[in-house]
């Protein structure tokens, strides 16, 4: 999968999530093997290539709290020259983005409360002084107007390498059934390591779009269309197992078929002529 990947504005953007398998949470295990797993739901960490949709790595943890080390380890094997890896707010760590730019690449992260201190020292920038960028999405049934500014990192931001911070103001408009309108806002902060002459808010904010949408392309995905959630297979390595034949199958037809083709529908046509799921298998 990593071989397929693409660029987005000329870099290779690896967006980094979990996802907590809860139909898999271990019941009692009367066997006396052992094997409960400590009655907690697997949780697994996954690498998304942005351009293709494809995931092109994976590895289950212990737990949310366990991610931090863990996208070091997930990421190791590949090589990050050109790569930005963007990712929540529990990734914005000192040490993750010393790793990360020590391997030759770059980071976009969140920074939420998490971060007290880096948070409202980005807070009191003088935004109101700084241009921004707006666009609009009126997909899914909602209107949602992003507006973004990037200025340098000024010196009091500490973290290694960053270069340009960022403030993205959302504003979501949807209707109700009813007919009335619900509005609401959200402001969040983000740290580059990419200094904005390389990388111009417009760039970022593809990038930041990109990976809010991971929870549509794979873990919505694998909940619906592979109805995951509800799978209740928790013995050993099968949750996982499991999990990995499905972002198998979403980064083939992907990769096949582009990012606009409905992974539903195409299982359906690979149903009706299994010789289209072996070609996608076979084939270099």
């Amino acid at each position: 999968m990593l071989t397929r990947t693409g660029t987005i504005d000329g870099r290779r953007v690896i967006a980094v999530d979990g996802k907590t398998m809860r139909g898999a949470k271990p019941k009692n295990n009367n066997s006396g093997d052992g094997d409960d797993g400590g009655g907690v739901a697997p949780h697994l960490l996954a690498a998304l290539d942005q351009s293709t949709g494809a995931v092109v790595a994976q590895q289950r943890v212990a737990g949310k709290g366990s991610e931090i080390p863990a996208l070091r380890e997930l990421l190791a094997p590949h090589d990050l020259q050109g790569t930005v890896v963007t990712a929540d707010a529990l990734h914005t760590q000192h040490g993750t983005t010393e790793w990360i730019t020590s391997k030759g690449g770059d980071y976009l992260l969140t920074v939420k409360n998490n971060q007290p201190g880096l948070r409202a020292r980005l807070k009191a920038l003088p935004w109101k002084d700084i241009p921004a960028v707006t666009g609009v999405d009126t997909s899914h049934g909602r209107r949602v107007r992003r507006t973004i500014k990037a200025v340098q990192a000024p010196d009091r931001i500490d973290f290694p390498g960053a270069a340009q911070v960022l403030q993205v103001r959302r504003t979501r408009t949807t209707h109700t059934r009813t007919g009335t309108t619900k509005r609401s806002t959200e402001v969040v902060y983000f740290i580059c390591s990419i200094p904005a002459e390389q990388a111009q808010p417009e760039q970022v904010a593809a990038w930041i779009q990109g990976h809010w949408a991971i929870g549509n392309r794979v873990h919505w995905v694998r909940d619906v269309t592979y109805d995951e959630d509800n799978h209740q297979l928790w013995t050993g390595s099968g949750p996982q197992v499991m999990a990995t034949l499905r972002n198998l199958a979403i980064s083939l037809i992907r990769l096949a078929h582009g990012t606009t083709q409905s992974i539903a529908s195409a299982n359906r046509a690979m149903a009706r002529r299994p010789a289209k799921a072996i070609k996608a298998l076979t084939t270099p």
